[in-house]
């Protein structure tokens, strides 16, 4: 077995957040090199905001670098304050982060309400995980455990997925750039910086309390700004309404244009047993990417099917819903008025031009795990109740918003 490190495969990336990413073990230049990481590169990281924002075109692919590339700069610090972490614990950290988004689909969640169903991308990205883990040997063992959080060391889990991972840290300094939102920029550098270890817990040290409140907060912002804009919002809804007719075509016996992989899940009700073992779920959903999606539905804007082709269109133009959204929920008369107007231009398909739900927006959930603040006196606190230029307490509390949407 190869001890890890290589010469030849010692690659750099450059990278126009951090400048020169280094690849630190050679199975990471290997798995960047795998077909299934490669796919990241033809997936955007933000689905369809650069109808809002035009330069957020930057890929999972970029995201997953950046993500382990701070990871290996976490690890230097933890290790420097006098906390053990192996070799092994090392490469299996790196490899957990590069591929935490490895089972995203294209744009983002859109498959995942329309035309997959039982099995969400975490679920994907583990079994996809496990296919490499066989290809090479048994090599990703340690890190599934980390990604799985069975490791013993819960800490190595954090740095992969609690509220102050290399995930969050990465993908809100890169959202912002891209987008020109600079409400996101957060200090990356000194709340790593500042990363210690105390019980098993990731932990940071009392004078990077100001950078982990300015982190919550741009979290807050991003999401109303970005994740959660309005117009954003619109477009996915399109997105997953195109889908679901698609499939609802398809399912009547219609013959649609479709790239092998995306033919496979509309002429299909794939199941979470179709992407387990050799099932050929998971060989098609690891084609499928923008591209498949967006070439579909340049096609599909010519179809002789009416909703069809009028959502196609819409989206392939901007013409997108209006969207009305409000912090109580909508009266059932102008949700019936709405609905009504739709269903004498659109007849039988009016359900298509409508939409209705709820977004939230949850800055820090001290329930579900603590960002620990860790005083000079050994004693640790939440941010919660550490925080003294902010009320972080308020930004704890989940924020609802009621939308509908439906077009112009």
């Amino acid at each position: 077995m190869n001890s890890g490190k290589s010469t030849s495969k010692r690659k750099i990336f450059n990278d126009p957040i951090y400048g020169f990413i280094s690849i630190p073990y050679e199975i990471i230049f290997d798995l960047v090199e795998h077909p299934y990481f490669q796919r990241l590169r033809r997936i955007v990281q933000l689905g369809l905001t650069n109808l809002v924002y035009s330069g957020a075109n930057h890929t999972r692919f970029s995201h997953a670098l950046g993500a382990m590339h701070l990871m290996t700069q976490a690890i230097d610090v933890i290790r420097q304050k006098g906390n053990e972490i192996t070799e092994d614990e090392a490469k299996a950290v790196c490899i957990a982060i590069l591929l935490h988004d490895i089972g995203h689909g294209p744009y983002s969640h859109a498959l995942e309400h329309s035309i997959v169903h039982g099995i969400n991308h975490e679920e994907v990205g583990l079994l996809l995980m496990h296919k490499l883990n066989q290809e090479y040997e048994g090599q990703l063992t340690m890190a599934i455990e980390i990604f799985t959080n069975k490791y013993h060391k819960k800490f190595l889990h954090q740095l992969v997925s609690s509220q102050l991972d290399m995930d969050r840290l990465d993908y809100l300094r890169r959202d912002s750039f891209f987008t020109g939102v600079s409400e996101g920029i957060v200090g990356a550098q000194r709340i790593i910086k500042m990363l210690n270890v105390v019980n098993d817990e990731l932990a940071i040290e009392a004078k990077g309390i100001y950078s982990i409140e300015k982190f919550i907060i741009a979290r807050r912002l991003m999401y109303w700004q970005v994740y959660l804009h309005k117009a954003v919002l619109s477009a996915e809804f399109l997105l997953m309404n195109i889908l679901k007719r698609a499939k609802e075509l398809a399912e009547s016996g219609e013959e649609l244009f479709a790239t092998p992989a995306l033919h496979y899940f509309l002429y299909n009700k794939a199941t979470k047993a179709d992407f387990e073992g050799d099932g050929p779920g998971i060989k098609f959903f690891a084609q499928l990417d923008d591209s498949d999606i967006l070439s579909a539905i340049k096609v599909w804007s010519g179809h002789n099917d009416f909703i069809l082709r009028d959502l196609s269109t819409r989206l392939l133009n901007r013409q997108l819903f209006k969207i009305e959204l409000q912090n109580v929920p909508f009266e059932k008369s102008h949700i019936e008025s709405r609905k009504n107007q739709l269903d004498k231009v659109f007849k039988a398909g009016g359900a298509y031009f409508f939409f209705e739900g709820t977004i939230n927006n949850t800055a820090y959930n001290p329930e579900s795990d603590r960002i620990n603040i860790l005083f000079k006196d050994g004693k640790v606190a939440d941010i919660a109740q550490a925080a003294d230029l902010l009320n972080i307490s308020v930004l704890s509390k989940q924020v609802n918003k009621y939308y509908i949407c439906y077009p112009k």
